[in-house]
């Protein structure tokens, strides 16, 4: 069979659109389901699929309609209450689910999260093909957001026994679920009467799971695995990658940023003096040639150039290196050593995490080191419990591209993604603006306003503006890797 194998990781989530938070899950459900709106393969921007129509005067109600003759893999049809019903289940709280946050501009979300009510006051069945979505407040980037998975649908299957859906998802995206064999594989198989515009080449596709980088680019270098998301960092040095995939690879922009954060409800990190002097003790440029050959970007704040609304050097001179300066505020911090990064061990964190303890050390004059957590399993619940005691590793890739997403999710006191227990009312108050502006354009001055006064908060450190290293087999063609850092899997084909 045609089937396409792509690198993973075993998810963290079963496959419920409004739980898949983290990277390797979403790529999963982004095959399985299909939205609202669709995001352009190469310049990511935001398209009507399932939606018809999305008709809104004011940025707060919105009417959507539906395209006939789309159906969920189990053949029944995809209406206005699939999407209503999906999204009532993740906003109502004691679900659990990690997406839920992405729903709290509707109206009547904070009910649903308390438990009082199961439905959002704020959606409105009108008939099978059109529904109603009355916000809280306008925002104007709401249209942009219906790409992303916690907006998916359901079927009725789902709610009617949760724990099958679970073992065999149903979704009504280019993929049918075939079968998991957990820390080994997801399989997908084309869906033929998938009916949007585009329509896949490949049979199917196969989330083969490596616990280790290293091992997925072996595997692709001897034409085992057809698409690797990420060349691993011993690969890159020298540009070694090059070689043993010349004509297989892309090095390109995405909509992603490195970083480290701290946990701020641990009151040894609650000087913004210290995030500040680690900041600034951080030799960014050694470390981008040490661990990626040089091939990543120097930022200047905490959104990447190619997001829409980025308006740049939102940081200043904190994400320099000055070692003199750093020092200073470290001393005046009282901070008591050793500083310790925390992340999942692999050895392609390892390289880069090493090498910015080198220049912390040598800057600061106090050890920094290395303190790896066994597995990224165990690396998120520690931060997503709030236990984590160290500077953790952290960063983002855009869920949809606005530079709203690079801060709402984040750094909104108690948003969804908040790892760090950051919160300032300050900043929530300037997001809480720039949401409500007439149109998404006037709505970006005030989030680069939130962002510079992030920075000085300094909760989360921006290391680097990430560009993909990306590899594929000797047999795979047509490769276009998304700003989304998706694979196309419309476009991609496999020739024997």
């Amino acid at each position: 069979m045609n089937i396409i194998s792509w690198n993973g990781t075993e998810p963290e989530n079963p496959l419920v659109p409004g739980d898949a938070t983290e990277r390797d899950s979403v790529k999963i459900v982004n095959a399985l389901f299909t939205g609202l709106v669709e995001y352009d393969p190469n310049t990511a921007e935001p398209r009507t699929a399932v939606a018809k129509s999305i008709d809104s005067a004011d940025s707060r109600v919105y009417r959507i309609t539906l395209h006939p003759g789309w159906t969920f893999h189990d053949g029944t049809p995809v209406t206005a209450a699939s999407f209503v019903d999906a999204w009532n289940y993740t906003a109502y709280g004691p679900n659990g689910m990690q997406g839920a946050e992405y729903l709290s501009h509707i109206q009547g979300y904070e009910a649903t999260q308390s438990g009082s009510t199961d439905r959002l006051s704020g959606l409105k069945v009108i008939d099978d093909s059109v529904f109603e979505v009355t916000l809280s407040a306008p925002f104007s980037a709401f249209v942009t957001q219906l790409g992303y998975a916690a907006f998916f649908p359901l079927p009725r299957s789902f709610f009617t026994d949760r724990k099958a859906f679970e073992a065999h998802p149903v979704g009504n995206g280019p993929f049918g679920f075939e079968s998991h064999t957990p820390g080994e594989n997801i399989v997908l198989r084309r869906y033929d009467a998938y009916a949007g515009a585009r329509k896949p080449h490949v049979d199917g596709v196969e989330f083969r799971f490596y616990r280790m980088l290293e091992d997925a680019y072996a595997d692709v270098v001897a034409n085992k695995l057809d698409y690797l998301d990420f060349v691993p960092a011993d690969a890159l040095d020298g540009g070694r990658y090059k070689q043993e995939l010349a004509g297989r690879y892309v090095s390109k922009p995405y909509m992603g940023v490195q970083s480290i954060s701290f946990p701020l409800y641990d009151p040894r990190f609650r000087d913004p003096r210290l995030r500040q002097a680690i900041s600034m003790a951080i030799d960014r440029q050694f470390v981008i040639d040490k661990a990626f050959d040089g091939d990543k970007m120097l930022p200047d704040g905490l959104v990447p150039p190619i997001v829409p609304g980025y308006g740049g050097n939102a940081s200043g001179d904190l994400c320099t290196y000055q070692p003199e300066k750093a020092k200073e505020l470290f001393d005046a911090s009282g901070f008591q050593g050793p500083i310790e990064l925390t992340s999942n061990d692999d050895s392609a964190n390892q390289v880069w995490i090493e090498a910015a303890c080198t220049t912390i050390t040598a800057a600061l004059g106090v050890e920094a080191r290395y303190a790896p957590v066994p597995t990224f399993g165990e690396f998120r619940k520690l931060i997503n419990e709030q236990k984590i005691t160290t500077i953790f590793r952290s960063g983002w890739v855009a869920d949809y591209p606005s530079i709203e997403n690079f801060l709402n999710p984040i750094f909104r006191t108690g948003a969804a993604v908040n790892g760090s227990g950051y919160s300032n009312p300050e900043v929530d108050a300037l997001l809480a603006k720039a949401d409500a502006a007439p149109t998404e354009q006037e709505g970006w001055e005030l989030y680069r306003q939130a962002e510079k006064l992030i920075l000085q908060d300094m909760p989360a450190i921006p290391l680097w503006y990430q560009k993909v290293e990306s590899g594929w087999s000797t047999r795979t063609r047509n490769v276009t890797v998304t700003p989304l850092l998706q694979l196309d899997l419309f476009d991609v084909t496999l020739e024997d």
